[in-house]
């Protein structure tokens, strides 16, 4: 792991106690007190990119797609993506037929948006402890996205979480900018796969063809 990843993973717990009761619009907290000095003076800890958190509620019959999608927050430290992620971004807190997305910033989760039109998405389909096994590969994506863990991460636009309701399938999706380059494609599903540590299989979609890993 690198130290950025290490650091992601070593301050989840004090710094969900330190934001757990904050508005996510206020300056979040550190765990300065917590950290070595040398780590103290690094504050606040960069992201090589900025990112983007979206909400979307598709409970209303007969709306056209996309019409309830709207961006919550963009963000770019460390510190600021375990305050939201811990007290809001998480697909436990989501109703059904809700979507929540993490993408790089300036990118919108639409067909449409210049990044996603000639792509395609990798799909991860929750069948046994959906709640829980679809919590933990949605926060186990994240910090392989905000960490660079991806060799191809210019490839990649974001990840989005749909929650379905009753024998509906809830399932992550990892969409990416180029749907004919199979070497980068092949490169980005199985780093995925090993991300979420799971034997199902993985499809990746585009509007023409449906590979499986």
């Amino acid at each position: 792991l690198t130290h950025r990843e290490i650091y992601l993973r070593e301050t989840k717990t004090q710094l969900a106690k330190n934001m757990a009761t904050e508005d996510v619009n206020e300056p979040l907290p550190t765990a300065a007190a917590e950290l070595p000095a040398t780590e103290a003076e690094k504050q606040p800890h960069k992201l090589e990119r900025k990112w983007s958190f979206w909400f979307d509620n598709q409970s209303k019959k007969g709306a056209a797609w996309g019409a309830s999608l709207r961006k919550a927050y963009t963000f770019d430290t460390v510190e600021e993506f375990w305050g939201l992620q811990e007290t809001i971004f998480q697909t436990s807190k989501l109703t059904m037929n809700a979507e929540i997305h993490l993408f790089k910033a300036g990118v919108e989760p639409k067909w449409e948006d210049p990044e996603c039109a000639n792509g395609g998405k990798w799909t991860w389909v929750v069948t046994n402890n959906r709640k829980e096994a679809l919590n933990n590969g949605w926060l186990e994506t994240l910090m392989a996205l905000i960490g660079e863990q991806f060799d191809e991460a210019d490839e990649i636009c974001g990840v989005v979480a749909s929650v379905r309701p009753g024998a509906k399938q809830d399932k992550l999706s990892l969409w990416t900018r180029t749907k004919s380059n199979e070497a980068v494609l092949m490169g980005i599903g199985k780093k995925w796969k090993e991300i979420l540590d799971v034997t199902d299989k993985i499809s990746f979609t585009n509007h023409v063809i449906t590979l499986f890993l």
